[in-house]
């Protein structure tokens, strides 16, 4: 499942090389805009959810892998925890958790500004955007515990990559 998938270029990648993907977006019209590209390139591996509220993911089954490219850095963590919480009902044990977000380090190099401020600068008008490491994961999953398969930082620390593994 693809968490947030915008225009979805990495999800319609994986399946047209396969993968059973579903595009997951809480606006409508980039869930229609994956559908419509997936419908032209003959991809019929795919489903689409607009994520209306919370009960929108009700009708959906497991998944071997979630991928958030980046999507719950745009919004406050304090407020995403219902949200992951609901998704992960979805991933059983052993399945994996794929993050892509901002570090830290970046935030502070480029002058810690404030998230709605930033959130123009790294995302082109994103009313908000945070910097995530593994501590702000562990409580956006909790009370989920994962093993860290790999984090990493690159493109001269512009962006952080998170591999987890569903535990518990």
């Amino acid at each position: 499942m693809d968490v947030g998938c915008g225009l979805a270029p990495d999800s319609i990648t994986f399946a047209a090389s396969g993968a059973h993907v579903t595009f997951l977006d809480i606006v409508e019209s980039n869930v229609r805009v994956a559908e419509r590209v997936c419908k032209q390139k003959g991809i019929s591996n795919a489903s689409f959810c607009y994520m209306e509220d919370l009960t929108s993911l009700d009708g959906l089954s497991d998944f071997d892998a979630i991928y958030c490219g980046r999507s719950f850095i745009n919004a406050p963590l304090e407020l995403s925890p219902m949200e992951a919480q609901a998704i992960l009902k979805h991933l059983p044990v052993n399945g994996r958790w794929i993050e892509l977000g901002y570090p830290k380090v970046r935030w502070e190099r480029e002058g810690r500004l404030p998230e709605t401020v930033w959130g123009e600068r790294t995302d082109g008008g994103a009313p908000w955007v945070e910097w995530h490491d593994l501590r702000k994961l562990a409580y956006l999953l909790a009370p989920a515990t994962f093993e860290t398969i790999l984090t990493l930082e690159f493109h001269d620390s512009d962006f952080n990559w998170f591999d987890l593994i569903r535990r518990g």
